[in-house]
C-alpha cells in the first residue's frame, strides 16, 4: 500500500525501522541510527489499521500475533514509536487526535458502579499473575530504590518505609488506606507503627487475599479491610494513604476525591497521596492501555491536581518526585514475567501473555520516553502539623529499618 509507506517515511524520522509489509519487499526509513527495530506484517489489514490509529492497533497486532519482531525487543519498538510521536507532535492531526481524546476522557464523572466495575476488569484476575512476577509482599506500585541495585523486595520495603515516616504516626493511630491492593502496606503500617488500619478496595480478590493475610499475621484487630468505594468511606483519622489509587479517580473526580480526604482527614492529620504522573501539560492515556489495561485509567498532571487540592482546603506540605524509580520497578516486573511466562502460558493463554508482555513494555517507556514520573504529594490542613524540615523523614526512617516503635 503506497499510502502505509508514505506514513512510515513521514512518521520514523528517528532511529531506524525496517518494515516488512504482508507479500511485499521490506522498506527501511529512520535516519540509520538506533534503536534499530524490525518488524514483519502478518497480513494485508494491518497496513489499513496501523495508518487508522497507530497507537491502539501495534499493541492489538503486537497481542494477536499479527505484528512480528524481527529486530530489537518491544521496549525499543516503543521507544522508537514514543520519540518520533514528540518529532511529530506538531502535526495537526495528530493534535486534534491528542485533544479530542482528552476531551472525551474529561467529559464524563467516574461513578462508583462504574469504579467498581473498573477495579474488576483488573484486579480480579487470578491472583496467581501477579504472583509471577510481583514482591512477595504483593506490592503493585512503584518501589523506592535507595540504590539502584537493590532487589524488588527491599525496595518496596523501603517504599512502604518512606511512606510510614511521611506519614509520621504515633501509636494507636486511626490509617485509612484508599486502594490497599493486598494489604501489604496496612500490615506494614500495622505493625511496625502500631497503627489501627481500615483498607479499602473495590476489589474482591484483593479483599479477600487481603483479609486472609490480616488473619495470618495476627494482626486483625487492627486492620480492617473492607470493600468500599471512597466516597463510601466515614469517621476521622490521623492518617490517610492512596498508593497507585488516583490514577483510577478520573480528572472529573478530583474535586470530590479531595473534598472527602479533607472531610476524613482529622485536623492534625497527613495524607500522603502517591500516583503516577505526567510532568508535561495534560494528555490523553494510550487507548490500549484504556482498552485492555485500565478502563477510565488517567495519568495527571500537577497543573490538574493542585487546583483541586487547594479548593478542598488542603495544604501541600510537601511534594516529592521520584523520577527514575518506576523504570527499575518495571524491569524487575518485565525480567520476572518472562522467566514464568510458560507458567503464565498455562494458566492465561499466549494471547494474554503477549497483552501483559506489551502493557508492562509500553508503561516502561512511558516513565523512559514520554515524561512520567511518580508524584508523593503530602497533604495537611495546618502548616505546623509537621517538622519545618526534612530531617524528622531520615530518623524516622532509620527507627523503622532498624524495627524500632514509637513509644509516645
Amino acid at each position: 500500500m503506497v499510502l502505509f509507506r508514505q506514513f512510515l517515511r513521514w512518521f520514523v524520522r528517528k532511529g531506524t525501522l525496517e518494515v516488512a509489509p504482508f507479500r511485499d519487499k521490506p522498506i527501511v526509513v529512520g535516519d540509520g541510527r538506533a534503536p534499530f527495530c524490525g518488524v514483519r506484517l502478518a497480513d494485508a489489514p494491518a497496513e489499513r489499521e496501523l495508518l487508522r490509529d497507530p497507537e491502539l492497533a501495534l499493541g492489538e497486532l503486537y497481542a494477536d500475533g499479527r505484528l512480528e519482531l524481527t529486530r530489537g525487543d518491544l521496549g525499543d519498538i516503543l521507544a522508537l514509536g514514543a520519540r518520533n510521536v514528540v518529532a511529530s507532535g506538531g502535526s495537526r492531526v495528530y493534535a486534534a487526535r491528542m485533544a479530542l481524546r482528552r476531551l472525551r476522557q474529561r467529559r464524563a464523572p467516574i461513578a462508583s458502579a462504574r469504579a467498581r466495575a473498573n477495579a474488576a476488569h483488573h484486579y480480579d484476575l487470578d491472583p496467581r499473575l501477579y504472583r509471577l512476577f510481583l514482591d512477595d509482599d504483593l506490592q503493585y506500585s512503584c518501589a523506592y530504590f535507595e540504590t539502584p541495585d537493590a532487589s524488588l523486595d527491599d525496595a518496596q520495603m523501603a517504599k512502604k518505609r518512606h511512606i510510614a515516616a511521611k506519614l509520621n504516626l504515633s501509636p494507636g493511630m486511626k490509617v485509612l488506606d484508599l486502594g490497599c491492593g493486598w494489604g501489604g502496606l496496612a500490615l506494614y503500617l500495622a505493625g511496625r507503627c502500631s497503627a489501627q488500619v481500615l483498607g479499602a478496595t473495590l476489589s474482591r480478590e484483593q479483599l479477600d487475599v487481603a483479609r486472609r493475610r490480616a488473619e495470618a499475621s495476627g494482626l486483625s484487630g487492627q486492620v480492617e479491610i473492607a470493600l468500599k468505594d471512597y466516597r463510601e468511606i466515614r469517621g476521622r483519622f490521623h492518617g490517610i494513604v492512596s498508593v497507585g489509587m488516583f490514577e483510577h479517580v478520573g480528572p472529573r473526580n478530583y474535586g470530590v476525591f479531595f473534598r472527602t480526604v479533607a472531610d476524613l482527614l482529622a485536623d492534625d492529620g497527613v495524607a500522603l497521596i502517591h500516583t503516577i504522573g505526567h510532568c508535561g501539560p495534560p494528555a490523553p492515556t494510550s487507548p490500549w492501555i484504556r482498552k485492555y489495561i485500565f478502563p477510565d485509567g488517567y495519568v495527571p498532571s500537577l497543573s490538574e491536581i493542585v487546583p483541586a487540592i487547594a479548593r478542598s482546603g488542603l495544604l501541600v506540605a510537601d511534594l516529592e518526585i521520584l523520577r527514575e524509580h518506576y523504570v527499575l520497578t518495571l524491569d524487575h516486573w518485565r525480567m520476572r514475567f518472562a522467566a514464568r511466562r510458560d507458567e503464565a502460558r498455562a494458566i492465561f493463554g499466549e494471547k494474554f501473555c503477549r497483552i501483559w508482555e506489551y502493557y508492562l513494555a509500553a508503561a516502561q517507556c512511558a516513565f523512559r520516553e514520554q515524561g512520567c514520573v511518580v508524584f508523593q504529594l503530602q497533604l495537611t490542613k495546618s502548616a505546623r502539623t509537621l517538622p519545618i524540615t526534612r530531617d524528622y523523614l531520615a530518623a524516622r526512617e532509620a527507627e523503622l529499618r532498624r524495627g524500632l516503635r514509637r513509644a509516645d
